[in-house]
C-alpha cells in the first residue's frame, strides 16, 4: 500500500509541476489554455466548449492562488 502512495504522491508531484511549467512559459495566456485543453482532451476528458473554458480558468486560477 505505501508503494501505491508513493507512485499517487509522485504523480500527482509531476502533474503539478507540468502545470507550472505551462503556465508560467513565456508564452500568451492563450496559447498555454489551448495547451492545458489540448492534454486535458489527449488524457480522455471530454467536455463541452464552455465547460473546458470554466476548468482552464479554474485550474490557471488555482495554480497562480498557489504561487502567491
Amino acid at each position: 500500500m505505501k508503494g501505491l502512495n508513493f507512485l499517487a504522491a509522485f504523480l500527482g508531484g509531476a502533474a503539478i509541476g507540468a502545470a507550472f511549467g505551462i503556465l508560467f512559459a513565456p508564452e500568451k495566456g492563450v496559447d498555454t489554455r489551448q495547451k492545458i485543453k489540448d492534454i486535458l482532451r489527449e488524457k480522455g476528458i471530454k467536455l463541452n466548449r464552455s465547460e473546458m473554458d470554466e476548468l482552464v480558468d479554474k485550474i490557471a486560477s488555482e495554480v497562480k492562488d498557489a504561487v502567491d
